[in-house]
């Protein structure tokens, strides 16, 4: 089997929706271009991706959303040294299609009051629905390492939420542990880096914003 060195996982940089969130009303999600300053953060976060891979090949997966194909364009990563695939199961978390603010504005509060990982979204997914759907595509992906010529690099290039739910089902994290969890900046990394234990090591914690609240005591926290 011939597992990556690494595993870089990139958020989409600063989109439309993120500097306007009035325009979910008129543009729907998946079309959301990246801003100026978006492409700004992709290409200074590409700048130092370039640097990392060197010449080795890279694995690339990307959401189908518009802003993360922006932002795997905007890395200026070598052509011939890329395989890109689109992969569905990466997208962000279906929060409805036409959305109300006022609505959205009571559901988040419904979300923080209920559970990120648990509440869903009246028109959409819950937490537990992205993990689901992202542990379908980790299955995928460890499949794809037992091709002998398995590129040393793979790229994600997807979503917070998202980032943090891969995360969370390839490092065991708890329910409680998640929910503790801030996302990522735009256009931030983090990456899974293989050690000489043969295990898989984040190279940097997520920011934590409260204590995690463990539901009993199988799910109590664990180090990072």
């Amino acid at each position: 089997m011939a597992r990556p060195r690494r595993i870089v996982l990139v958020r989409h940089g600063e989109s439309e929706g993120n500097h306007d969130e009035s325009i979910y009303e008129r543009l729907p999600d998946h079309a959301l271009a990246l801003t100026e300053r978006g492409l700004r953060q992709a290409e200074a976060t590409g700048e130092r991706l370039r640097k990392t891979f060197g010449r080795e090949r890279v694995s690339a997966y990307v959401s189908p959303y518009r802003r993360t194909h922006q932002t795997l364009a905007a890395l200026g990563l070598e052509p011939a040294l890329l395989r890109v695939r689109e992969e569905p199961r990466l997208r962000e978390q279906d929060w409805g299609n036409w959305q109300d603010r006022e609505d959205v504005r009571k559901q988040k509060a419904y979300r923080d009051a209920y559970g990120h990982f648990f509440y869903r979204f009246a028109q959409g997914e819950s937490g537990a629905d992205v993990y689901d759907r992202v542990g379908a595509f980790l299955e995928s992906l460890w499949r794809s390492f037992e091709r002998p010529d398995h590129p040393p690099n793979v790229l994600i290039v997807t979503h917070g939420l998202t980032m943090r739910l891969f995360c969370m089902r390839w490092l065991h994290w708890s329910v409680a542990e998640f929910e503790s969890l801030s996302n990522p900046g735009n256009a931030e990394t983090r990456t899974l880096e293989l050690g000489k234990d043969g295990h898989y090591h984040l190279d940097r914690p997520f920011e934590q914003w409260r204590t995690p609240r463990p539901y009993g005591p199988s799910s109590e926290s664990r180090t990072r």
